[in-house]
């Protein structure tokens, strides 16, 4: 991989793994951080991966490192309190819709809510996503399955909130 191809990876899907990132940590700093260290690992080992997979390297990395902070977070929650400023919608349905949504997806387990991230957010494959997360294509099936059957008793009737 030249540094023009590298170059090239890093402005197609910088935006993509920190949106990702973001929607898992909620914190700002943390996010950026597993994004630089995604790049940083795509570039240590450049000649052994193939420019077509790229994509699911960065995510892969991206996963494992966020996995890594959500434990350390777990571990550090009782000594202080993490907050998360989301950004200001114009319009106020919509930010409400989107924080009833947020906390939704935060109440299901984190490889059902990875899982619907990865596939609905960002538009992966089955195939990707096991690749990603590390499981078969099956259970990426059924983690997407389960986490919208929960999602779907969570959030019940929409006509509620609006």
């Amino acid at each position: 991989m030249t540094i023009k191809e590298y170059n090239e990876i890093v402005n197609t899907y910088s935006d993509s793994l920190y949106r990702f990132a973001l929607k898992n940590i909620k914190v700002v700093e943390d996010a950026q951080e597993i994004v630089q260290n995604a790049f940083e690992k795509l570039w240590i080992n450049r000649n052994s991966v193939d420019i077509e997979k790229c994509k699911a390297f960065l995510f892969k990395v991206a996963y494992n490192y966020t996995i890594d902070i959500i434990r350390k977070q777990k571990k550090e929650v009782d000594m202080e309190v993490v907050t998360y400023n989301e950004p200001q919608a114009d319009n106020s349905d919509f930010k409400d819709l989107k924080r009833i949504l947020e906390r939704a997806l935060e109440s299901i387990s984190e490889p059902q809510r990875n899982s619907i991230m990865l596939r609905d957010y960002e538009g992966y494959s089955y195939q990707e996503i096991g690749e990603i997360m590390q499981m078969s294509e099956s259970q990426v099936k059924i983690n997407i399955f389960r986490g919208r059957k929960n999602l779907q008793q969570i959030l019940g009737n929409m006509e509620d909130y609006l």
